[in-house]
């Protein structure tokens, strides 16, 4: 149980903090939606068999989910125009992260 609320808090609620202390009021909605989109790149694990595995970390596993993949959305953090995007995957790989290390709880 705790194990499948840190991981969906930090999918879902860390978006919103982000949005509502982050941002000014007029962009938040968008901005907390493109932070959510980042759960989008979980469309990778259509390709694993089977394709939900309770005990399975997905870091580097997925190929979304692979350390070359995280390279590329931290360089994304570089450019203002990717910046909320990179985060918003980063948010979602640290989702990830600690589910991997909570695998049995």
């Amino acid at each position: 149980m705790l194990r499948f609320l840190l991981h969906y808090g930090i999918h879902l609620i860390v978006p919103l903090l982000i949005g509502f202390f982050f941002f000014k009021k007029k962009n938040r909605t968008s901005v907390i939606l493109l932070l959510l989109a980042g759960m989008l790149i979980d469309l990778d694990h259509l390709l694993a068999n089977p394709i939900f595995d309770a005990n399975r970390c997905s870091i580097n596993f997925h190929p979304l989910h692979g350390y070359w993949a995280i390279g590329l959305y931290f360089s994304l953090l570089l450019f203002k125009k990717t910046r909320i995007v990179a985060i918003g995957l980063l948010i979602h790989i640290v989702a990830d992260l600690t589910d991997c290390y909570l695998i049995g709880f």
